[in-house]
């Protein structure tokens, strides 16, 4: 069963969220072979506040 997760700092609409998971589900689906029933995918959004790059905050100027 497919476990994927998804993080990114900020916010996704909806829609965007819809349209990823399915485009995700496809692609699992048709090159792994794994059924689109058995996969799972969930979305972490986090704060810029809350994720560094090179030992920076995103959220710093």
């Amino acid at each position: 069963m497919p476990y994927v997760n998804i993080r990114l700092t900020g916010t996704l609409t909806r829609e965007q969220k819809a349209q990823i998971a399915s485009e995700v589900t496809d692609t699992l689906e048709r090159i792994a072979n794994k059924p689109a029933s058995y996969t799972y995918i969930t979305f972490d959004e986090l704060a810029e506040e809350n994720w560094a790059v090179a030992g920076k905050l995103l959220d710093e100027k």
